[in-house]
C-alpha cells in the first residue's frame, strides 16, 4: 500500500508545481489591477470626472425615457424663454431645448467614442507592425505618419467633410481616419522597448507565431499609454464635432448635437438676450470635456510605472 501512496504523492507534487506558477501569475495580475483601481479612486478629480461622465452616458442611453417632449416636434413659441413646461425654453423653431439637449448627448458622445475606436485600432496595428519589424517597414509607416501629421488638421477635416457630405457617420469616419498618427508613434515606441525583453525573445526562440507574440505578449503591455491617450482623444473628438457643427459642417439639423445647438450663438442678439439657446449646450460640452480629462489624468497617474509600488 505504501508504493501507490508514494506514487500518488509524487503526482500531486508535480501537479502542484505546474499549477503554482499559474496561480502566482493570476494573483500578481489581480493585485496589479487592484493597485491601479485603488490609486485611481484616490484621485478625487478622477472620481468626480467618472461620476459626471457616467451620468452623461446614462442620460444619453435613457434619453427617450427622460425627455419630456419629442425633440423634433414643434410644440411651443419660437425661441421662447424657459417655463414650467419647457425647462430650458424652446429653440428658433419651437422645439423643446431640454429634450434636444438630452438627445444631443447621444450624438456628441457617439462621435467621441466612435472616432477614437477607429483611430486607436488603426494606430495600434500600424505602430505595432512598425515597432516589431523595424527596418524598411518601420521607415515606410513612420514616413506616412509624418505626412499625415504635417497636414493642417482642421482644414483637412473641413475639406473631407465638405466633399463627403456633413453627417454623423462621415464626421466619425473622418475624425477616425485622421487621428491615428499620434497613437501609432506612441505604440511604436512602446513596442521597440518591449520587444527587447527576455520573455519576447524566449517566445521567438520557442517558435511562436508573429501575431501571437505581438498581440498576446507585447500589446497587452502597451495598454496603459493607449488607454490614457484614448481617454483624452474622446474629449478632443467631442470638441472637434462641436466645432464642425458650429461651422455648419458637422451633424445637420434636425438631428441634435451640442455643436449645432451652439450655432445660435453666432447672433449678437441671441448672445445678449436669449442665453437659454446657447448656455446649456456650452455647459454640457464643458462638463463632458473636463470630466474626461479628469479621468485621463487619473488613469495616467494610476498607471504610471514610476509610482506603482
Amino acid at each position: 500500500m505504501s508504493i501507490p501512496n508514494a506514487k500518488l504523492d509524487t503526482e500531486l507534487s508535480i501537479n502542484n508545481k505546474a499549477i503554482l506558477p499559474i496561480a502566482d501569475h493570476l494573483e500578481k495580475e489581480e493585485s496589479y489591477l487592484r493597485l491601479i483601481t485603488k490609486r485611481f479612486f484616490k484621485h478625487k478629480l478622477a472620481v468626480i470626472g467618472t461620476v459626471i461622465f457616467t451620468l452623461m452616458v446614462l442620460v444619453a442611453v435613457f434619453a427617450p425615457l427622460i425627455a419630456p417632449h419629442d425633440p423634433y416636434a414643434v410644440e411651443g413659441e419660437f425661441a421662447a424663454a424657459p417655463t414650467a413646461d419647457h425647462l430650458l425654453g424652446t429653440d428658433e423653431v419651437g422645439r423643446d431645448l431640454f429634450s434636444r439637449l438630452l438627445y444631443a448627448a447621444r450624438v456628441s458622445l457617439s462621435v467621441g467614442v466612435g472616432a477614437v475606436a477607429i483611430y486607436v485600432t488603426i494606430g495600434t496595428i500600424l505602430g505595432a507592425i512598425a515597432g516589431y519589424f523595424g527596418k524598411w517597414v518601420d521607415m515606410i509607416i513612420m514616413r506616412i505618419t509624418d505626412v499625415f501629421m504635417s497636414f493642417p488638421y482642421l482644414m483637412v477635416i473641413l475639406v473631407l467633410v465638405s466633399i463627403m457630405g456633413p453627417s454623423l457617420f462621415n464626421v466619425i469616419l473622418v475624425l477616425g481616419l485622421l487621428g491615428w498618427p499620434s497613437i501609432a508613434r506612441l505604440v511604436r515606441g512602446s513596442v521597440l522597448s518591449i520587444k527587447e525583453m527576455d520573455y519576447v525573445k524566449a517566445g521567438v526562440a520557442l517558435g511562436y507565431s508573429t501575431p501571437k507574440i505581438v498581440f498576446q505578449h507585447i500589446l497587452p503591455n502597451c495598454i496603459a499609454p493607449i488607454l490614457v491617450n484614448a481617454t483624452f482623444g474622446i474629449a478632443s473628438a467631442i470638441i472637434m464635432e462641436a466645432s464642425l457643427s458650429f461651422l455648419g459642417m458637422g451633424v445637420q439639423p434636425p438631428t441634435a448635437s451640442w455643436g449645432n445647438m451652439l450655432t445660435e450663438a453666432q447672433s449678437i442678439t441671441v448672445l445678449a438676450s436669449q442665453p437659454w439657446l446657447w448656455i446649456p449646450p456650452g455647459i454640457m460640452i464643458l462638463l463632458s470635456v473636463i470630466s474626461i480629462n479628469f479621468m485621463g489624468d487619473g488613469l495616467r497617474d494610476a498607471m504610471d510605472p514610476k509610482s506603482l509600488k
